[in-house]
């Protein structure tokens, strides 16, 4: 029997080979697939469509694209790999010299072997993408050069998943669906994602879930703009990266820096014993930078495992399959889960026997621990419940100071509600 962390490698491993931008065919193959595994509503949005202070930009598709020598042989073949060619590149169809292509090849000397991801989304550019390794082979002379895409009116793609909860008020997962063959970078975030949802759907969760699926950055923008109605239903939000190489978990913190979200993953991460690293916003990233704009100020936070640029494998060939592993992904889908319960159960109680401290063993609360291996920890979490259920204290803030588990916490705060100690 597979494992949750063998499944989402294999989903990783499905998609690689896609050739994704920030639209395209790429793009809605991407959303198909994913589709296999939880129901999508994909919306397609025409070409400038005006998104706040964006435009949605032409789609790009590519058929193929290819260097080749005299001889006929492709030295650089986007069939090989979609890392091949530059992003957005426009079409080409040309014999020049090898002194005159330079100007349009991009390698990394750096790491000979490996190939870049490099794009030109809003400027008209052809380029590819090749190891200074082939580079280094290629004699001067001519070659043909070819990249048979289309740039033209057509649409963006995005899609969304919602998983029902109890209450109107959402929690938005997103993660990007526009980068090409980067397994890090984007698929493992898309295979945590799409477990999550799968995993949260096995109960009926507090909050509203809906999970985005769209391209960085003008994704994102899109999104905003379309659903101005829906942002103040928001109340809280992850943006999901990097999410499945064998670095230590890093949460980047949403603008306000104290948002619910912040405190719930430091908690939780603390409280795992995982290794972690907790970072502060800055306006550069993933998408938790347009959903944390001045203007829309949302709770949204951002983890992933090495962040964007602190490994050698960002952006390049190298970030393949065999980079990403079932154990991190696991591991990474693990902390959203435990950070979800928590967000799901953290309430503020107003204590209804506020007047003394009530008499627990008269309800039989003190005798439902009877056994218990934390007994003490038990009744020490009942009665800080019941001290700091002022109406203005959450579980979490309980939990935090009484340094207590919060699973125990909220265990003692569901007893004392049951006994109609406690409401919420």
């Amino acid at each position: 029997m597979t494992t949750p962390g063998e499944e989402m490698h294999a989903l990783v491993e499905r998609l690689y080979p896609l050739c994704r931008s920030i639209t395209g065919d790429g793009v809605r193959a991407t959303l198909d697939i994913v589709g296999e595994y939880v129901p999508l509503r994909v919306h397609e949005v025409p070409t400038g469509t005006q998104v706040l202070d964006w435009t949605v930009p032409q789609e790009w598709n590519i058929r193929d694209a290819y260097i080749a020598d005299g001889s006929g042989r492709r030295v650089v073949d986007f069939a090989a790999s979609s890392l091949h060619v530059l992003g957005y590149s426009v079409p080409v169809s040309a014999r020049m010299p090898l002194a005159q292509l330079r100007e349009h090849l991009h390698t990394l000397p750096e790491h000979p072997s490996w190939v870049p991801y490099r794009t030109s989304y809003y400027k008209p550019e052809w380029g590819f993408c090749l190891s200074q390794e082939t580079l280094d082979a290629m004699p001067d002379g001519e070659y043909e050069v070819c990249v048979d895409s289309t740039l033209a009116d057509g649409h963006l793609t995005y899609a969304e998943h919602v998983v029902p909860g109890q209450v109107a008020d959402e929690v938005i997962v997103s993660c990007h669906v526009c980068h090409p063959s980067l397994a890090n970078d984007n698929l493992a975030g898309i295979a945590v994602a799409v477990f999550l949802a799968r995993a949260l759907a096995e109960r009926t969760p507090y909050y509203t879930y809906r999970f985005l699926f769209a391209p960085g950055t003008i994704g994102a923008i899109t999104w905003l703009a379309r659903n101005a109605e829906r942002v103040e239903r928001v109340a809280h939000g992850l943006v999901l990266a990097c999410a499945g190489d064998p670095g230590r978990l890093t949460y980047k913190q949403s603008r306000r820096g104290d948002a619910e979200i912040d405190r719930v993953l430091a908690h939780v991460l603390t409280a795992s014993g995982r290794p972690h690293h907790i970072t502060e916003f800055t306006p550069y990233g993933y998408d938790e930078r347009q959903f944390c704009s001045p203007g829309f100020d949302l709770g949204v936070g951002s983890l992933s495992r090495t962040p964007y640029a602190g490994y050698p494998e960002y952006h390049t060939s190298a970030d393949n399959p065999d980079f990403v592993s079932p154990e991190a992904m696991a591991d990474t889908l693990a902390v959203c889960r435990e950070a979800f319960a928590v967000l799901d159960r953290n309430r503020r109680y107003v204590n209804l026997s506020p007047y003394g401290e009530p008499q627990l063993g008269r309800r039989g609360l003190y005798d439902s621990l009877g056994g218990r291996s934390d007994a003490k920890q038990a009744q020490m979490a009942m009665l800080w419940v019941l001290s700091l259920s002022d109406g203005e204290h959450t579980l979490l803030d309980v939990a935090e100071r009484s340094g207590l588990p919060f699973d125990t916490v909220a265990a003692a705060a569901d007893a004392l509600r049951d006994a109609e100690l406690i409401k919420a």
